[in-house]
């Protein structure tokens, strides 16, 4: 049985893919924690390698993979080379962590008393990837998990089949063992039961999940029944503050970049813009100026700036909330609503408490202009959401810029760039409804492994009974 995928652009069929069920899980399962024994007792540069031919593997692969995210997801073929050239960076930083999978010894009060800390494999890691960036998302779900010597089953996007399956075929050739690393393509429909089954099976020890805060807190729930641990990145509200010493011109590009790149849909996407009272004409006359540049047309001329978001319910949930900003004072600089998926950028001045847009997050290509006193209120209004995953500030005074990032409530601060910003070794996680736990580099090491305690006695035993 498969499942087809539209292209949101033309309405004809990007993908198809197997329809897998709940009940091809438990196999599916068993073969994954099979073959994890296998790669976990290679040697880790042996590990390194395949991990640097899987790299490789995708780049090959590159007009397969523009063409796949164009069709299924709108992209333009800047945001899909981006994806791929960051995607393998990820794979590279991960190859590079192998031998870095360290213990330690600790000292013991117990004479003749060696402590000993381990990192050791857990098993068998499910990693479930969203479709907004879907090569470096997906690669992201399952290289450093492989790196620490885990099995892993990518349980692809409904939106992207193709795309995520293309990442499976890469490490195919690159060489891994028969069922270290596997896929599950599942229809919109089945996708609740086939997660549920992928959380529910005991071969799966770790769970890392991209996406909305809805889905994250319902699979949280799901790994606490199992008492499975989870690294959850999901959404994001992120605000961009600017001060009265803020280089504008600068501040301008960040602010525009990070609003809009892939149409605003990207977990760090800048959503709100927070700018103090003495230099926000200035810097609403420059933005609109430039966001007006930012048209959107059909990714596949590559004429404009923006493609297409990935569907009209994306178009719908902007418009909503164009609408209620309007109808409680907000206006709008640039940009207007949209009938179809090649959406424009819209900026909004004079955006409140009272309105929408303020707290929700769009995932679109819409940014909020948000007034402030002095520093503070912009802070004040910063951490006036429930969500924290990246931020960014723009100061001239750099102390002053470290002194609010710290007191900014985000897993990531930026100060003097954009709130998009993402490297391979680096650790990336939010706190509050944006998640929990981190991604990249050494981070990563301690959510894919068991840490263990072992104790070897070197004195005979002295014991009070």
């Amino acid at each position: 049985m498969r499942f087809e995928r539209i292209n949101p652009l033309t309405g004809e069929v990007a993908s198809s893919a197997e329809a897998m069920q709940a009940a091809d899980i438990p196999n599916l399962g068993n073969r994954a924690a099979e073959g994890q024994k296998v790669w976990a007792a290679l040697g880790p540069n042996t590990r390194r390698m395949v991990l640097l031919r899987a790299a490789s593997a995708l780049e090959a692969r590159k007009d397969q993979f523009v063409a796949s995210m164009m069709q299924e997801t709108g992209s333009t073929r800047g945001w899909a080379l981006f994806n791929l050239e960051l995607a393998a960076g990820i794979v590279r930083e991960a190859a590079a962590l192998t031998t870095q999978i360290c213990g330690e010894v600790i000292p013991s009060d117990k004479p003749g008393c060696l402590a000993l800390v381990m990192k050791e494999p857990v098993g068998v890691v499910l990693g479930i990837a969203p479709w907004n960036a879907p090569i470096i998302l997906g690669v992201r779900a399952i290289a450093v998990p492989l790196a620490c010597g885990n099995s892993v089953i990518l349980k692809a996007s409904e939106l992207c089949p193709n795309t995520h399956a293309l990442i499976v075929e890469a490490f195919a050739d690159a060489g891994f063992p028969e069922s270290v690393v596997n896929i599950v393509t599942n229809a919109p429909e089945d996708a609740a039961e086939v997660v549920g089954a992928l959380i529910d099976a005991p071969e799966i020890k770790r769970i890392n999940f991209t996406g909305s805060t809805h889905v994250g807190r319902i699979i949280a729930r799901r790994a606490a029944e199992n008492l499975k641990p989870c690294l959850l990145e999901l959404g994001g509200k992120a605000p961009l503050l600017i001060l009265e010493d803020a280089d504008l011109d600068e501040a301008v590009k960040a602010a525009a970049f990070g609003a809009f790149m892939n149409q605003g849909q990207i977990c760090m996407s800048t959503e709100r813009i927070i700018v103090v009272d003495a230099v926000a004409e200035a810097f609403a006359e420059k933005f609109a100026s430039k966001t007006a540049t930012l048209v959107a047309s059909d990714p596949r001329e590559g004429k404009a700036p923006l493609g297409s978001v990935v569907d009209m319910s994306t178009v719908n949930r902007v418009n909503e909330l164009v609408d209620d900003a309007i109808e409680k004072g907000a206006k709008i600089l640039t940009g207007g609503k949209g009938d179809n998926v090649v959406m424009s950028a819209i900026v909004l001045d004079g955006v409140t408490p009272a309105m929408d847009l303020y707290r929700d997050e769009s995932f679109g290509p819409v940014v909020a202009l948000i007034r402030a006193r002095d520093a503070d209120q912009a802070v004040e209004i910063a951490n006036d959401s429930q969500y924290g995953l990246s931020a960014a500030i723009f100061t001239r005074d750099i102390a002053k810029g470290l002194m609010l990032a710290k007191r900014i409530k985000s897993g990531i601060c930026h100060i003097n760039g954009p709130t998009v910003h993402d490297e391979p070794q680096m650790p990336f996680g939010g706190t509050g409804a944006s998640g929990y736990g981190r991604f990249g580099g050494k981070q990563g090491i301690d959510s894919f492994t068991e840490t263990r305690w072992i104790t070897v006695e070197t004195l005979p035993g002295q014991f009070p009974i």
